[in-house]
């Protein structure tokens, strides 16, 4: 990742001290850089890359760091960048596909304070919040919380509510949505274009974490029924569902579904949105069911059976230093 000189916020869109009830730069020391070297067979490697770095916040008192799954997925090595200049190993140990939390325990000794964990559900807009970077102050940046509702991501996503903050941080992948108390609200995920044209970041909910902390830190990831993936990239187009990609030997390419397929319903059930296509294909049972999908094809309608599985299956099992 970039190196602590290579770039900052632009001054006055830091967060100033004097703002906060809190000690502010402390509370940023909780905030660590990030970097993940993936193998070059990585399932995930054509699409998010084999070196990926964002940031990652720390919530225990052992060097557990809570960052955003996607940058350790696959992960074969992750180091960590702490405020007072080390840089020490990590390995992922947890990561969750329905919020896209992801866990990494540090493997040398950390000294920075952990964060605490908030209430995301209390979150209003309007809220003053610092969107905080590795680095402290000069790379993290004073926003607002601009918007809470649902957020469906072509990679069959779906948040119930996500947060949104503005002006956007740059390098938001992993960042600490902090509240007016100094506690921890959130994890940065995307940034994304709003209707008035500004960038925002999304932000995933800290309540999320709270019911399957325990089962990540236990087994990898939650317990229970595992929701069915199909391996298919749908983007919202003038509300039609339009796949734009597939998965490289995914079940949707099994099953010969084609880029510019346009999926209306799933088992008969006509779709309204991507995330009620998410949702109808997650109904249809666990992982493995098949899934009955209606298509128009050009200007036909053909109807396709796909047999879906489990995401984990094709990813490759993080690997400790």
């Amino acid at each position: 990742m970039p190196s602590i000189g290579d770039w900052k916020i632009p001054a006055a869109a830091q967060p100033r001290p004097t703002d906060y009830a809190f000690d502010l730069q402390r509370t940023l020391q909780s905030v660590v850089g990030l970097r993940a070297i993936m193998p070059a067979d990585a399932f995930t490697a054509d699409t998010l890359g084999t070196e990926r770095a964002g940031h990652g916040v720390i919530i225990g008192d052992r060097g557990l760091i809570l960052t955003v799954g996607y940058l350790i997925t696959e992960a074969e090595q992750v180091w960590l960048h702490l405020a007072d200049g080390r840089a020490v190993p990590a390995t992922p140990i947890g990561f969750d596909q329905a919020t896209g939390f992801g866990l990494v325990q540090a493997l040398s000794r950390i000294d920075e304070p952990p964060l605490r964990l908030g209430h995301s559900a209390a979150v209003r807009l309007g809220d003053p919040v610092v969107v905080g970077g590795a680095g402290g102050i000069k790379r993290s940046v004073a926003a607002k919380v601009a918007g809470k509702q649902e957020f469906a991501g072509y990679w069959e996503y779906v948040l119930d509510e996500a947060i949104f903050t503005a002006p956007s941080h740059p390098h938001w992948g992993g960042t600490a949505l902090i509240g007016a108390d100094g506690e921890l609200l959130g994890i940065g995920s995307l940034q994304l274009e709003a209707n008035s044209g500004r960038d925002i970041n999304m932000m995933i909910p800290i309540d999320l974490l709270k019911p399957i902390l325990d089962d990540m830190l236990t087994f990898g990831s939650r317990r229970g029924p595992v929701r069915p993936w199909l391996g298919m990239y749908v983007a919202d187009t003038e509300e039609r569902m339009v796949v734009m990609g597939l998965a490289s030997r995914g079940p949707a390419q099994r099953a010969r579904i084609e880029t510019g397929d346009v999926v209306v319903a799933v088992n008969g059930e006509r779709v309204e949105s991507l995330a009620d296509l998410f949702r109808k294909i997650w109904a249809m049972g666990d992982a493995g069911t098949n899934v009955p999908l209606t298509l128009v094809r050009g200007e036909r309608s053909i109807d396709v059976v796909v047999q879906s599985a489990d995401r984990r299956a094709f990813l490759k099992r993080p690997r400790a230093h």
